[in-house]
């Protein structure tokens, strides 16, 4: 199957050769997946406005030879409260740091995609922020398999500590947090 349409959430992108991007998209159907977006950097790109990092969108790709290659993008929520407050833009790229550093790439969970779409909705009505990442934070851990949401309840310990470790690098979100505290 060359072309194949899939909701996603864009969580990461980068810049790629002179107009292009390379986008990670968290799929429902796909998982995580690293997907080609051919011009997107040119002004007159119809599909720019779609693929914006933490859009939900629909995606039309086309299979490439190494990257999926956007065809046609569809928005279907921007979750504009959220890029409207500093706070939550930052505690928004932390949730997309954590997805991006503990899912693999390529495999299907259906379960945090919707633990995303579903703490992003609440990021943008909620005031309660910090119990809703860190709920999150415990939830994706224990769909992810690394810890058993159990004994994390009754155990207190430093959660940032907990995911550097799995990802045996500094998050660099913290340094967003420090600068908007």
């Amino acid at each position: 199957m060359r072309n194949f349409r899939t909701e996603g959430i864009i969580i990461r992108r980068r810049d790629f050769k002179d107009a292009d991007r390379i986008l990670t998209v968290l799929t429902r159907d796909h998982g995580k997946i690293a997907v080609r977006a051919s011009g997107i950097r040119r002004i007159p790109s119809r599909r720019s406005p779609h693929v914006e990092l933490l859009n939900h969108c629909t995606l039309s790709l086309y299979q490439g030879s190494k990257f999926p290659i956007l065809t046609e993008a569809q928005t279907l929520d921007s979750f504009s409260s959220i890029k409207d407050d500093l706070h939550k833009i930052g505690l928004a790229y932390h949730l997309c740091e954590l997805v991006d550093g503990l899912c693999p790439e390529g495999q299907e969970n259906r379960g945090v995609f919707g633990l995303v779409k579903t703490t992003l909705t609440r990021l943008s009505l909620e005031e309660n922020e910090a119990a809703l990442v860190h709920n999150f934070q415990t939830e994706l851990l224990s769909l992810l398999g690394y810890w058993n949401k159990q004994e994390f309840l009754s155990k207190e310990m430093d959660m940032d500590h907990f995911v550097e470790n799995i990802l045996e690098r500094k998050l660099k979100s913290k340094s967003i947090f420090a600068k908007l505290q």
